[in-house]
């Protein structure tokens, strides 16, 4: 059995109970349990506050587990990260009140900055040869200069949204972060062919994210001009039509830029165009 350290609650939860539901494995939560087993796949799911996470995996606690690299690069335990999983996204940086004239990190010189990680802000301000006054706080950091706490903030940014609330502007980017898997570097046999076998299924998930199947009828005089339209992962399928000069073609194209290629595919003759989703993809 596998375990697998998963932040309780959040976007990183969802997403990475999403992952896992794609990768056809079955985890029926179950409220205040912290501990739930699957029923068709040898891992079990351990809900833990993100930031207990790398800690948890790198003690042997748990086998595995889902976090941020913000918490990975900040708790800087002793797990190795297995994959990146591309979703969770966002970024660590500094914010400065809105009306203040910034010209670059000088300004943050003799500065108390608040924040929930002062272990990467702490790398980022000695690499720039600049000291400030570290506050370290929990939660609700970007209150911190209008109730005086702090001149400054460092913390996660999404959209912006909540700097903008706070009366915030973003100045400096220090990091991007996404979800991690990440592992206990003595992982028995048995659990690190568990693991290889889940990250099959995820790779088979990610894999077919952003991208469509689709399926046309073209005349066969036509066919060698689709083939850069849409070439597919290895070449397209292309099979004759009882209808004498016609062929069907078959082939993945990027989600993103499914109706450009239609309007292209229109252009040289295709007809009865039909776009589908792909659940697994393994290449």
């Amino acid at each position: 059995m596998l375990r697998i350290a998963v932040q309780a609650k959040g976007r990183l939860h969802e997403e990475t109970m999403t992952m896992l539901s794609e990768s056809s494995i079955k985890i029926e939560s179950g409220k205040r349990t912290l501990l739930v087993p699957s029923k068709n796949f040898p891992v079990e799911i351990l809900y833990l506050r993100d930031d207990d996470i790398p800690q948890a995996v790198a003690s042997g606690i748990a086998d595995v587990g889902v976090v941020g690299e913000n918490e990975y690069e900040e708790k800087a335990e002793n797990a190795e990260i297995v994959q990146r999983l591309g979703f969770s996204k966002c970024r660590l940086s500094l914010a400065i009140p809105k009306e203040a004239d910034y010209n670059g990190v000088e300004w943050f010189e003799g500065k108390k900055i608040a924040t929930s990680y002062p272990v990467i802000l702490e790398k980022f301000l000695k690499s720039k040869n600049v000291n400030a006054e570290i506050h370290e706080i929990s939660g609700s950091v970007e209150i911190a200069p209008g109730i005086g706490l702090a001149d400054c903030i460092f913390d996660i940014v999404s959209s912006g949204g909540t700097l903008i609330s706070n009366n915030l502007k973003e100045v400096e980017i220090v990091m991007y972060s996404e979800a991690l898997l990440i592992a206990d570097k003595n992982l028995s046999k048995e659990k690190q062919e568990i693991l290889d076998s889940l990250l099959f299924r995820i790779d088979a998930y990610k894999t077919a994210q952003g991208q469509k199947y689709i399926m046309l009828n073209i005349p066969t005089a036509k066919i060698d001009d689709l083939q850069e339209l849409v070439p597919g992962l290895t070449s397209p399928t292309v099979m004759p039509l009882v209808k004498e000069g016609w062929s069907a073609l078959q082939s993945v194209v990027d989600e993103y830029k499914v109706w450009d290629i239609i309007e292209k595919l229109k252009l040289l003759g295709a007809q009865d165009i039909i776009v589908v989703p792909i659940e697994k993809m393994v290449r």
